[in-house]
């Protein structure tokens, strides 16, 4: 065989071989299938389709967006956000992918960026109900009671059987002492029979109005209930607590944390029940959450604080105890745990100067009382 023949039978044989090798597939292709596994449950073969596919055409937002998706029906939320912070570059006015930003900072337990982003998705689309659902949950989180209940009460006339709408809407006007009108939805929410809803709002109704016994009567039944039902184990501990069973508030408290980590009041109960019993490493985890949910607040700030003098980090509690008297100059306890603190570190004209301090505000204390006058 000559050498131009030998030449041709090569060409052949790889033109051949190129005919049996299947062509990649295109970009396009790539995205069908990924949305196809998405869309059949295969979340682990979607995401490695997802990424072969940003791998090709790394700016689609379609694939973002659907690659945090995938991500957050795995769990994997902080991914998840990275996909979708991505995409809303790209597209910075998609609400859709904005509330599924906020409802992924929601699930892993971020709440103040989570309110934060679905504020702005609330003002995008003000008569959408998810969106102010889920705001005034966080917002109920932070403390943020009023604004919550003042968010829900338009949406309460459209959606009058949403029981998870006047769940909220009734706690978060207990919580803002607007009982009468959280007896109005608690009322609504009677009509349908007994409820674990129900009892909760009634609880702690009586809860707010210091009617310890009979509020623990109405959570014990809650519990009994539905004891999955959102915050039940923590108002439960709660008034445990106030009846004088620190205990079985511990096992409330925890079984609250496991439905939901984030939980505010759980968190900073338990750290409190844990530093009395000497275990401040818990104890510190516990704090760290509940700030992680409320930065600022300054329940959350004075316990961390206390803990610290009780672990000799004198500096880090003097250094929060005089931010927070700053800022709540009225907090009668920071001040007597700093003039502690000062005497600790033999500081004593700064002790002194708290327990006068202290000793002022007693004096007020005792003066509005004796006049009737209300005190907070």
């Amino acid at each position: 065989m000559n050498y131009v023949n030998r030449f041709l039978l090569a060409f052949l044989l790889v033109a051949a071989a190129a005919a049996q090798t299947p062509a990649p597939p295109s970009g396009e292709a790539m995205l069908k299938q990924a949305i196809s596994l998405h869309q059949s449950g295969n979340i682990p073969g979607a995401i490695e389709a997802y990424k072969n596919y940003l791998a090709v055409k790394p700016e689609s937002p379609l694939a973002l967006s659907n690659l945090g998706a995938a991500y957050s029906k795995s769990g994997r939320f902080e991914d998840a956000i990275t996909q979708y912070r991505h995409a809303l570059r790209l597209q910075p006015t998609n609400a859709p992918v904005e509330m599924n930003l906020g409802l992924a900072y929601y699930k892993s337990g971020q709440t103040a960026l989570a309110a934060t982003t679905l504020e702005h998705v609330h003002k995008a689309v003000p008569n959408e109900y998810q969106p102010a659902l889920l705001l005034a949950d966080c917002w109920l989180a932070m403390g943020r009671n009023k604004a919550a209940a003042a968010l829900l009460t338009p949406f309460a006339e459209l959606h009058p059987d949403e029981r998870a709408l006047a769940y909220i809407l009734g706690t978060a006007l207990i919580r803002d002492q607007q009982l009468e009108k959280g007896q109005i939805i608690i009322s609504r929410i009677l009509r349908d029979g007994e409820s674990a809803e129900a009892h909760l709002l009634l609880g702690s109704a009586k809860l707010s109005a210091q009617e310890y016994p009979a509020a623990l009567q109405d959570l014990a039944r809650a519990v009994e209930l539905n004891p999955h039902l959102p915050y039940v184990y923590s108002w439960y501990g709660q008034a445990l607590l106030r009846t004088g069973d620190p205990l079985r508030a511990t096992e409330a408290f925890r079984k609250a944390l496991e439905a939901n980590p984030f939980d505010y009041t759980a968190n900073l109960q338990l750290a409190i029940l844990l530093k009395e019993d000497n275990q401040p490493e818990e104890a510190r985890q516990r704090l760290q959450r509940a700030l992680q949910v409320r930065p600022r607040d300054p329940d959350a700030r004075y316990q961390r604080s206390t803990l610290d003098l009780q672990t000799d980090h004198l500096e880090d509690a003097r250094r929060e105890l005089e931010a927070l008297v700053k800022e709540t100059p009225a907090f009668t306890g920071a001040h007597v745990t700093l003039a502690t603190v000062y005497y600790r570190l033999k500081r004593k004209a700064d002790g002194d100067h708290e327990r006068k301090i202290v000793q002022a505000q007693n004096a007020e204390t005792q003066r509005r009382q004796q006049s009737g006058e209300n005190v907070k």
